[in-house]
């Protein structure tokens, strides 16, 4: 956004900031909110660089294809340590998880 119109939202009241202050979350929520939204990545690029369909890998985790699909996507009711099973499932080392959580994109202010 340029920063003409934002002075120009801004003079009709729109407020900017960040999803963290949006949603009034804690630091320890926004930390394990990115860790998820990381490991969901990190599952749908070993999925692809393996070249394995989301219901090859629902089979292999014994789960269905709109799972891996919402596991990719980082929605709230996937649990970590099934993005971790299944990235282990992928062949996915110790390091490659302590990596992919190590720095979690960061999302743009809102």
């Amino acid at each position: 956004m340029t920063s003409t119109k934002r002075k120009k939202l801004k003079a009709k009241g729109w407020k900017f900031g960040n999803v963290q202050e949006f949603l009034d979350l804690s630091d320890e929520q926004m930390v394990f909110i990115e860790m998820k939204l990381a490991l969901g990545r990190s599952l749908k690029e070993h999925r692809q660089r393996k070249g394995v369909s989301q219901a090859a890998l629902a089979r292999l985790i014994n789960s269905s294809q709109s799972r891996v699909a919402k596991m990719e996507t980082g929605d709230a009711s996937v649990s970590i340590d099934l993005l971790i099973k299944s990235l282990l499932a992928l062949g996915a080392s110790r390091k490659e998880l302590a990596r992919s959580i190590e720095q979690p994109k960061r999302r743009a202010a809102v």
